[in-house]
């Protein structure tokens, strides 16, 4: 059920306050720099237009106007090559933005929320809940209604909960 006149792009740049993401998939290999993921898979250097990304942009206009942009990444050890990619270009390019990002590594543990979608929280209010097919390409988003908002909420506290920040994780997980 659609409850927002707005897209997920509408929401990423209109949010007040603070937007949350939940990432659970291995591989987004599909939805979005591709060229950037084939440059790493390479060997190559970052594409001069992944280091200068629109989306560096809207963190940072965020984040400058007091606004908080921050992850959990659910994932367990080893990484695919799509999570290498993601965490060691894409998020080390997102945090000089001011985006936060966090690890929920299940690796030696349970995954506390099985069954948690990908999903946007905006405002602590407004739920992006993303589908993505079996590639990891990105199909929509979906707004689910408030009836959903404290499922969400609880995904996110207890994602927050059981990760820690990614700089701390990266130290001694990364490569």
């Amino acid at each position: 059920m659609t409850t927002s006149s707005k897209t997920l792009g509408d929401w990423l740049h209109d949010f007040e306050r603070e937007a949350f993401r939940l990432e659970t998939l291995d591989d987004y290999g599909k939805s979005g720099g591709v060229a950037a993921y084939q440059a790493f898979l390479a060997g190559e250097p970052q594409p001069e237009d992944y280091r200068t990304d629109s989306w560096v942009t809207t963190v940072g206009d965020a984040v400058r106007a007091g606004k908080r942009m921050y992850r959990v990444h659910i994932l367990a050890r080893p990484l695919t090559d799509y999570l290498r990619y993601e965490l060691s270009w894409g998020y080390r390019r997102n945090m000089t933005a001011g985006e936060e990002f966090f690890i929920l590594d299940t690796t030696e543990r349970e995954n506390p929320i099985p069954g948690a979608p990908d999903f946007w929280l905006f405002d602590e209010q407004t739920i992006g809940a993303m589908s993505y097919d079996g590639d990891g390409k990105y199909l929509g988003t979906d707004f689910p209604g408030e009836d959903q908002l404290s499922t969400f909420l609880g995904y996110r506290d207890t994602a927050l909960a059981h990760a820690v920040p990614f700089p701390e994780w990266w130290a001694e997980h990364g490569e």
